[in-house]
């Protein structure tokens, strides 16, 4: 009988995955294997293009995608592919340089709320002064003339047509003239939401417990201090960090998980405990941001937590995280994965039965989709990235396991 195309490219993916077993068993003997790269089939498809920089991205029970831009517009995409360009109230975005409409979570019970929470630069002063991009990168704090970060909660009408801004759930959140390291990721459970924030460029703020920049932040669903946190009056959960874009809550443990940003190396994957201290302490030079200093500096910060995963040297800036379905990914099933903007790539990471260390990691997608930033788990099962190239040329992908 003639092989069905599907029998034949699974005949095709065996053979290569035996060649590829013997190699690497040959290799073993005389090297250290390295990472795995791989070759497993990710079917990737385009929901939707001809965007610009769309920052989170979240999937409703029916299957409609939510996206927002950075420069403040939220897209939806129906499970028929109709794209809606949803009207809100984003008149006050502050979009500069890493700002803007950020990170994104979907209430958990959305069937019933219909809620969404954002995290965004917001402008405090109209028109405030806004350093050039010539200076911005300057080693030195920059300058607050007017803006703030905040996390809001929305409302979203039955078409997706609308979104009603509720009530601003936490404001505070430091961001300069700038707009470096802002942060900010967001996840949400059924009865708190998790904030990552980046420490706005400024020596001081990850170690500075008043400050809710460079922190991890829990609060109710009405933006007061969760229950569990280290001091009941404040947001702060954990403290030392550099610039958080992305929170993923792990399904079943419920540990809380850190994608981080790193400077010239070690973008770190963090588990988050209650009071940590996660070691970034760039203030050893008077009023200098001093990048130099490592991700967790234990000799300067003693009792730092060490990363669960970190990229090594260089980094490959990783602003998204997500958890996989427990079926339906192969050997990435229960897994977690990290998008890569500066890598242009996925990482697959499974760890340990305590999630304290990785045992295997598997990369893919290196440099076939540009920078990829936000991801986040559909019903179905697959995944959804948004990319991050700019200037018309993002889309919204779907990635399926496929065998």
């Amino acid at each position: 009988m003639t092989p069905t195309p599907r029998e034949r490219r699974k005949r095709i993916r065996s053979t290569a995955r035996g060649l590829a077993a013997f190699t690497a068993a040959i290799a073993g003997m005389f090297v250290v294997a390295p990472v795995a790269q791989a070759q497993e089939p990710l079917q990737v498809s385009t929901v939707a293009g001809g965007l610009t920089i769309p920052w989170g991205v979240v999937v409703a029970p029916d299957g409609t995608v939510l996206t927002g831009e950075r420069s403040g517009k939220f897209l939806a995409v129906r499970p028929d592919g109709k794209r809606v360009n949803v009207a809100a109230d984003l008149s006050k975005i502050f979009a500069v340089k890493e700002a803007g409409l950020m990170g994104l979570a979907i209430d958990p019970r959305f069937s019933d709320t219909r809620r969404v929470y954002s995290c965004q630069a917001e402008y405090t002063v109209p028109g405030a002064f806004t350093l050039p991009g010539s200076v911005a990168d300057l080693p030195i704090p920059a300058p607050q003339t007017g803006q703030t970060i905040k996390v809001v909660s929305w409302r979203v009408n039955a078409d997706w047509t609308q979104m009603a801004r509720e009530r601003t759930l936490l404001s505070g959140i430091p961001v300069t003239s700038a707009g470096r390291h802002a942060g900010c990721g967001l996840a949400a459970t059924a009865d708190s939401i998790w904030v990552g924030t980046g420490d706005s460029a400024t020596p001081s703020v990850p170690q500075d417990r008043k400050s809710l920049g460079g922190k991890v932040l829990h609060i109710r669903l009405d933006g007061t201090p969760a229950p569990g946190n280290p001091d009941s009056r404040s947001p702060v959960y954990s403290l030392g960090h550099r610039n958080i874009q992305g929170v993923a809550v792990a399904p079943g443990s419920g540990r809380v998980y850190v994608a981080e940003q790193g400077t010239s190396r070690d973008d770190e994957l963090n588990l988050i405990v209650a009071g940590g201290n996660y070691g970034y302490k760039p203030d050893r030079a008077p009023l200098i941001y001093d990048e130099s200093v490592p991700m967790t500096d234990t000799q300067r910060v003693p009792g730092a937590i060490g990363p669960v995963w970190s990229s090594g040297n260089s980094t490959i800036a990783t602003p998204g995280i997500a958890f996989l379905p427990d079926t339906g990914w192969g050997p990435y099933s229960g897994g977690l994965v990290l998008t890569a903007l500066k890598g242009k790539r996925l990482v697959f990471l499974k760890l340990s039965d305590d999630g304290r260390r990785v045992v295997s990691k598997t990369e893919a997608l290196e440099q076939k989709h540009g920078r990829l930033r936000s991801a986040a788990v559909a019903p179905d099962g697959s995944l959804v990235l948004t990319t991050s190239d700019g200037d018309r040329t993002d889309r919204i992908l779907r990635v399926r396991w496929e065998d």
